[in-house]
């Protein structure tokens, strides 16, 4: 037994939040504490979301199960961390008295030390935090401040950690990794950075980059991903809307103009490339005139991957005070159209896929003969499966070639080649 005790966690919310609790935990490690299964622990780490009303109310609900375990003497502490505790730690304090410790979001020039809680074959890497864009409805600067880049040498030593364990994916995070390194060197420098990973690494076979705003910075990334056969071939932009008045009241810099001249640039130079975008229904003031619109957009650019969110009021923010609030049941309502359009679309998308070959990553053994895994056109916990079929062993991490034989709304159906 650990003399420091044992450790259980659960980590909410995104894959910024699965970083972070994979640093605390490394760091716990290294300091002599063992990790183990929840059921098994002394003590608890609970890694808070707190971006939208959702999140909050699925972290509150974690921390009270916990409590409920401290309460039965099956745990002996609680520790809450991430964005919840960052933004409400004084709030938490008086109503969670239960809690041993609040400690907020750790600094992201973390130590190199690192305890995997995702499947050992992919990894996310964070190379910055906060974000240099205001959006009005977003509360990420109120908990994340400033924006702050990791120095290139700090990520590539990162990177070669990463190299020598051979994981097979690797995903470059953060609020909006398209600013990287305007902090530190006055400029955007992804496109550098991406080209530095390609060509230090070996062992990596798949590089995917996760939330790129829709602005120049995207353009200038467009080569480098064409000339680097493991970039995956996927673009995620959230858009959030496209109707530009709605764009204007959210603060963001391009309007639906640009937006589509983009989108257009990207099918021209990356025809091959999935766009995911994320989409906002409801937004304060928005029109059924205005949602159409959004379903118009969305059947015109046909989005292979495709997220939406109803509009969360959120405190402190911008859009927090605007009139024309709309009523649940509408933003619900709005929700569910946006899916139905998209789930139409995706199936669509994924017939283009019947009797083609393509690269598969093995996540997991479903059973005896038949595996999940992914194409590069899909990222880790957001989108799509394939579903395969394979006569011979194969493990997570692997890569095979697979022939599509059967699509699904939202996944594929393949026989190994």
């Amino acid at each position: 037994m650990s003399p420091k005790g044992k450790i259980g966690v659960i980590s909410l919310g995104c894959p910024r939040n699965v970083v972070d609790a994979e640093n605390i935990l490394g760091s716990l490690v290294k300091k002599g504490f063992r990790v183990v299964d929840l059921d098994k622990a002394d003590i608890a780490i609970v890694n808070t979301c707190a971006f939208i009303a959702d999140a909050k109310k699925e972290s509150i609900d974690a921390i009270l199960d916990l409590v409920e375990l401290k309460k039965e003497g099956r745990l002996k502490k609680i520790i809450v961390s991430g964005c919840l505790a960052q933004r409400y730690r004084d709030e938490l304090r008086s109503q969670l008295p239960e809690v041993d410790a609040f400690i907020g979001n750790p600094s992201l020039r973390q130590s190199l030390e690192r305890l995997a809680i995702i499947p050992r074959h992919y990894a996310y890497l964070k190379i910055c935090e906060g974000c240099v864009h205001n959006c009005s409805y977003c509360v990420i600067p109120k908990i994340k401040g400033a924006f702050v880049s990791l120095d290139i040498d700090s990520i590539l030593e990162k990177v070669r950690l990463f190299d020598k364990e051979e994981i097979s994916e690797l995903n470059i995070i953060g609020q909006d990794i398209s600013g990287y390194g305007r902090d530190l060197y006055a400029k955007s420098k992804l496109p550098e950075l991406l080209e530095k990973i390609v060509r230090m690494s070996r062992n990596i076979h798949w590089i995917r980059l996760l939330y790129l705003y829709p602005d120049k910075v995207v353009r200038d990334l467009l080569k480098v991903i064409k000339d680097s056969p493991r970039v995956c071939r996927y673009i995620d932009l959230p858009v959030q809307h496209i109707n530009s008045r709605i764009l204007k009241l959210m603060n963001r810099k391009s309007g639906r103009k640009a937006i589509i001249d983009l989108i257009s640039l990207i099918r021209r130079q990356l025809p091959e490339a999935a766009i995911r975008t994320s989409l906002i229904v409801g937004f304060p003031s928005e029109s059924e005139k205005d949602f159409t619109e959004l379903l118009d957009f969305m059947r015109e650019v046909k989005f292979e991957r495709l997220g939406a969110f109803t509009y969360s009021a959120e405190e402190g923010t911008a859009a927090y005070n605007l009139s024309g609030q709309i009523p649940e049941k509408i933003k619900q309502e709005r929700f569910n159209r946006v899916m139905s359009l998209q789930k139409e679309i995706s199936s669509q998308v994924n017939q283009n896929f019947l009797g083609k070959t393509l690269e598969v990553l093995i996540d997991q053994k479903e059973e005896p003969g038949h595996y999940l895994g992914r194409s590069q056109f899909d990222a880790p916990e957001v989108d799509g499966s394939v579903y395969v079929r394979s006569p011979r062993k194969l493990s997570p991490g692997d890569f095979v070639k697979v022939k599509i034989v059967d699509t699904l709304e939202y996944d594929l159906v393949g026989e190994i080649q």
